[in-house]
């Protein structure tokens, strides 16, 4: 990779009152538009069998902002509304290409509030931002600095359910280069005992950042049951909850950024295992453990770091019966009981389980890069190593 990569960086602002009221009116119709359009849309397939796509409804949305009903559009800037139907075209662009469903609602409540702001709609000048509509800058808290001589091509403005105010300024920076060629490769086994367990024998323990809020969450939820709907009180007590999530939200961010970033700087070649998250926490008893560890997130946060810095990342194949293996001889244990977290192979070789299944993801990982991607593990049977997975992260709990 070269050393130009686009780049948001986020800050928390703080705007005034006309500032927020302008705002929050652009995120209002936003939605209304996103919503509008997906209607439009949608009713043109099933009534008609018509597909109509960008171009189309921004049309539509000239023809809205002319009517009586809907005049209030046009008090806002019109480049968040334009943008938020380029939004809805990527997001039948990644149904289509079956990366994504189909497209949903927003809802007041629980949608994200946002507004996407292009050159034309804001002023960059002397490290001050003006957005379209506003006669003054925001106050930006820079917490870390914009790369030299970076202009910002778009400005993402946004308000969390805790009622905090960010912006993202998407810029170029050249400072990201590769890292200097490492010679030490890894392998990772995620869990929820130990949140990682590296090949080298590294156990890296789980914070367990929701349960250490815990007891503040459920009085915060206790407190908002009592609010009567439609209060004053409820809208304060629900703020409140919200910002115990945004706490945990926040902790697990920062230990995520600093054990990627880690394990990037130290390794060149890093291998993960392939896991169906979003399968996992439909199970009713490891929903809760595996949002809070942030697999998920992990290996987002592991996949463009990888990408920044010039280093190899392996995804393994998720039916890879990785703790029945041996890593010394490869033999294949038919049965482990759960509560063996020691085993002798019948060489002698005695393994940590978890350790172990670092190490044959490890090389599992390896020989994919050797024989080529389509070398992959054989597949195992209904009841194999995905179904050992979460049996053994059920006990965990």
């Amino acid at each position: 990779m070269n050393g130009q990569v686009k780049r948001a960086f986020r800050y928390r602002f703080y705007p005034t009152g006309a500032q927020a009221a302008e705002l929050l009116r652009t995120f209002g119709c936003v939605r209304k538009v996103y919503n509008l359009a997906l209607e439009a849309r949608t009713q043109a397939w099933t009534l008609r069998r018509e597909r109509i796509g960008y171009e189309a409804t921004s049309a539509l949305l000239t023809a809205w902002k002319r009517t009586e009903e809907l005049a209030f559009l046009r008090d806002v800037s019109s480049v968040p509304l334009q943008q938020g139907l380029r939004h809805l075209q990527m997001a039948y662009t990644n149904f289509f290409a079956k990366r994504a469903r189909y497209p949903r609602f927003k809802s007041r409540k629980k949608s994200r509030a946002s507004a996407e702001y292009t050159r034309s709609a804001f002023r960059w000048r002397d490290g001050e931002l003006t957005l379209a509509k506003m006669a003054e800058p925001l106050n930006i808290r820079w917490s870390r600095p914009l790369p030299e001589n970076a202009a910002p091509s778009t400005v993402t403005v946004s308000r969390d359910s805790a009622g905090r105010w960010y912006v993202s300024l998407l810029c170029e920076d050249s400072s990201v280069t590769p890292l200097p060629a490492a010679d030490s490769v890894v392998g990772i086994d995620v869990g929820l005992d130990h949140l990682l367990v590296l090949s080298t024998g590294e156990k890296i323990d789980n914070p367990r950042h929701e349960r250490r809020d815990r007891a503040a969450l459920a009085k915060a939820q206790r407190a908002l049951c009592r609010k009567q709907k439609g209060s004053n009180n409820r809208a304060k007590a629900r703020v409140e909850v919200a910002r115990v999530h945004a706490r945990i939200a926040d902790r697990r961010a920062d230990f995520l950024h600093k054990i990627t970033t880690r394990l990037v700087r130290e390794n060149q070649t890093l291998v993960i295992e392939d896991l169906m998250v979003s399968n996992m926490v439909g199970h009713r008893r490891l929903a809760r453990a595996i949002g809070d560890a942030g697999w998920r997130q992990f290996r987002q946060l592991l996949e463009y770091k990888a990408a920044w810095y010039g280093r190899d990342l392996i995804i393994a194949d998720r039916w890879f019966p990785s703790s029945k293996l041996c890593s010394a001889c490869g033999a294949l244990t038919s049965a482990m009981p759960l509560h063996l977290r020691t085993w002798t192979c019948g060489c002698g070789a005695t393994h940590d389980r978890d350790v172990n299944a670092a190490r044959n993801i490890l090389a599992a990982g390896l020989a994919v890069t050797v024989c080529g991607a389509g070398a992959r593990p054989q597949r195992n049977p209904p009841g194999g190593q995905s179904a050992t997975k979460q049996k053994t992260l059920r006990r965990e709990l």
